[in-house]
Order: C-alpha cells, then structure tokens, then sequence
C-alpha cells in the first residue's frame, strides 16, 4: 500500500504545514483538502492521476493532523470554518502561488468553499462534496429533520466533555466507526484506515476537533484573529467561480440533494452530480470520478506562470 512520501513543510501563516507534491512544479496547480477524520491519503489515487496529466498536486495535513503544527503554543486550536480558510490561503501565499483549482470534502471542502466565496481571484475552480459548504452558524440551532438529526450524533456527544473524553480515551475506535457509518458502502480493510489513523496521533486532534464541532453551533467563541472571515462568512456569500459539486448517494453524513438545494449559493458555472455507490469520502471512495472533475478545470490554469517553492 503506497503512502504519500516523502513530505515537505512549509511555514504559512500560524502553522508550519506538512504537504504531499507530485507533478511538475511548473504545471497548473491543484490543492486537494482532506476532510475530517481522514488525512492525506484520501487522495492517495487521485493525486498521481493529476500528476500523469501534468498537474502540479498538492495535499496538505489540515490543522490538527499529521507532521502540521502549530508555530506557537500561545495560538488558539479553533477548528472554526475561518481558520480552515485562513489556512488553505496562508498556503497559497507561502507557495507564492496565485491561482488553483481547490478540491475538497468535509473539512477540506469546506476550507475550499471559503477561499472560493471570499477570494475568488485565487480559485479557477472549485470541486466540493456537499456542495456549499459554508456553515451557517446564526440558524445552527435549528432542528434539522429526525434523520438528518440521528446522522449527526457525534457532533452532540462532542458538545460535551463525555465526547471529548471519549476521543481522547480511544479515537482510533470512534474514528474507524465514523468511517464505516459515512461509507457503508466502501469496503475498506483494517491497513487503509491504519494509514490514515497515524494522522489522529497528534498533540492538538482532540483540540482542534472538539472545537469545531462545538464552534460550528456557537457554544464556544472564535478565534479573535478570524473574527472579521467570520462576519464575511455570516453573510453567507455567493460562490461565483466555476464549479463542481458532488453528493454520494450512500452518504451517510448528508443525504444526497438534487442542484436545486444549493443553487441560490452558487451564480457561476456549477455541474452537481450525485455518485452511485460512493459516500462521504468521495475521492478515495471513486478517486476517478474526482480526479475528472478537477481535471475539467485544468484548461483554465494551462500557461499561467507559477512561481515553484
């Protein structure tokens, strides 16, 4: 089973990022966000398959996962929506890259939507699971359908400190069963998700985690030094660069939603497709039907200079 070695660090903004390369480092660029809990190698068949095609892929470790970290120990672990864009912009600056197609799901997805909406100079196209997926923090109490509310019991059990006692006592449990109830349709064998679970070793997880999921409903405040991307994002604004939205039927966190659902958040280009047999980890679940759908983007990225880090 590969594993996306080796890997480089980078300083961008408050972390000092861990991010798999593959491809020419003058062909068009291509950010692919993992979600949680996942970790890079969600993209472990998609990333060569860009690079083949002369892409120049990048997959960083999120906050809170793998070989990133923090640069001090005085910044907040905020798992807010603003910090996971702040991030993925930080990125795009420290590797003086000025424009990308940005690719995602869960987390990632939603640290793509946000540069996407708030800075959509930098995007030539955005491929979401989900679709929109800026959260909408001022109605995030209210209830949702009796289904759709049963789907969402970790989020509850981590409001409380039983929850985060819970990851902390044993997350690679709680993990691998997130995982098989978000794709119970993908047959994953024990050594994938051991793979990908070595990312979930890490000082600031549970942090960074339990804030989210808490952060997301507005029972515990931001970080002050996101506090003007979160007025933005309360805005709720418009996604206007192309894009490409995917829901899995099988997906066990989101029940799959025809274009109609999100078309008001979307005013360019948008395909929505939804994907047989696929759940919430779309990109490793059908890592060609992914691959695709970022490639479709390329065209627009193809002779723009790029500067190499």
């Amino acid at each position: 089973m590969n594993r996306m070695e080796p890997l480089r660090k980078i300083e961008a903004g408050v972390l000092e990022i861990a991010y798999y390369e593959a491809g020419p480092a003058d062909g068009p660029p291509v950010l692919l966000m993992h979600g949680f809990p996942y970790d890079i190698h969600t993209y472990a068949e998609v990333a060569p398959m860009l690079a083949t095609q002369g892409c120049r892929v990048i997959v960083p470790y999120m906050r809170g996962y793998g070989a990133t970290r923090f640069l001090s120990d005085a910044t907040p672990r905020s798992g807010e929506q603003a910090a996971f864009g702040a991030d993925l912009l930080a990125l795009l600056d420290a590797l003086k890259i000025e424009r990308a197609v940005l690719a995602g799901y869960d987390w990632g997805g939603r640290a793509a939507c946000v540069v996407a909406a708030l800075w959509p100079e930098r995007c030539a196209g955005l491929v979401s699971l989900n679709s929109y997926n800026i959260q909408n923090i001022a109605q995030a109490m209210e209830p949702d359908t009796a289904a759709n509310e049963h789907s969402l019991w970790y989020q509850y059990y981590f409001h409380s400190e039983r929850g985060r006692a819970g990851l902390v006592k044993d997350r690679k449990a709680l993990t691998k069963l997130l995982w098989q109830l978000w794709s119970p349709t993908w047959r994953f064998d024990d050594a994938t998700f051991e793979r990908s679970a070595a990312a979930f070793d890490h000082p600031d997880f549970v942090d960074v985690v339990i804030h989210s999921y808490r952060h997301r409903f507005g029972l515990v405040p931001g970080d002050p030094a996101y506090a003007d991307i979160e007025r933005r994002l309360a805005a709720q604004p418009t996604i206007t660069v192309p894009a490409i939205t995917f829901d899995g039927i099988d997906d066990g966190v989101r029940p799959p939603a025809d274009a109609s659902a999100h078309a008001h958040r979307f005013s360019g280009p948008r395909s929505h497709r939804l994907v047989p047999g696929a759940g919430h980890n779309l990109p490793q679940e059908a890592p060609s039907t992914f691959a695709d759908a970022v490639l479709e983007f390329v065209p627009a990225l193809r002779g723009q200079t790029i500067s190499s880090s």
